[in-house]
């Protein structure tokens, strides 16, 4: 996590998410504005959250640790959103990971100044059950997708949603540089039915193997198969 001192970065996000009005007072003194970079963690199960951030840009994605050791997958970020709002409320530590999986940059106020003046705040209040209520909304689909869909449908869509988008002398690339393994615990599968299913697509035509990772071949093909995305 860096902090970013850049005023008139920070005066954009605040007017292009329209965040002041959100409020009933005006708290723009007590905004800071904070980058995060790919695989960078915004925080962390288990460990307290230092500020209240407002997702402005970028995306992340938010999953569980089981008892057990394993992960699940619950939802992705990549409009403006609260980060930290249960936090708030609970005076308890994070209970998801939230990670990012391309350069992200949240505004923060922490903590202390959040429960100080946005606990009274009506305004706020309203506007954060509204946010709570999509949360509820988001992670009832993608249980749903988790639940209903073949792996092939939801490694599709996973791809889609993760999937690195990268220039290759000018032509535009979509890789899956994640960790396999970490793939198949996030899908709720085991790793030899995660390869069979990545066969399974380059079958299909939908990726390609190049130089030990995979590269998306045809996005229409996935976009097909992944049916209902994650979100």
């Amino acid at each position: 996590m860096i902090k970013i001192n850049d005023k008139r970065r920070l005066e954009k996000y605040i007017l292009n998410h329209r965040i002041n009005e959100i409020f009933d007072n005006d708290i723009k003194c007590f905004m800071e504005l904070f980058y995060f970079k790919r695989n960078e963690y915004i925080c962390k199960e288990g460990e307290d959250v230092p500020y209240l951030f407002f997702f402005v840009e970028g995306k992340v994605k938010i999953y569980i640790t089981m008892s057990n050791g394993k992960s699940l997958l619950i939802c992705f970020y990549d409009d403006f959103r609260i980060i930290g709002d249960m936090e708030m409320m609970s005076v308890k530590p994070a209970t998801n990971n939230v990670q990012a999986i391309q350069d992200t940059y949240c505004i923060g106020i922490s903590m202390e100044t959040a429960r100080k003046y946005l606990l009274n705040d009506v305004k706020f209040l309203r506007f954060m059950c509204g946010s709570l209520g999509d949360k509820l909304d988001k992670c009832s689909n993608n249980c749903s997708i988790n639940l209903l869909y073949p792996l092939e449908n939801r490694l599709a869509s996973y791809i889609l949603a993760t999937g690195q988008k990268l220039n290759c002398n000018g032509k535009s690339v979509i890789k899956i540089n994640e960790n396999l393994k970490e793939i198949s615990e996030l899908l709720g599968t085991s790793y030899r039915h995660l390869i069979r299913t990545f066969n399974i697509l380059i079958e299909k035509g939908g990726i390609i193997k190049n130089n030990g990772g995979y590269e998306v071949a045809d996005e229409e093909i996935l976009k097909k198969l992944s049916a209902d995305l994650y979100k």
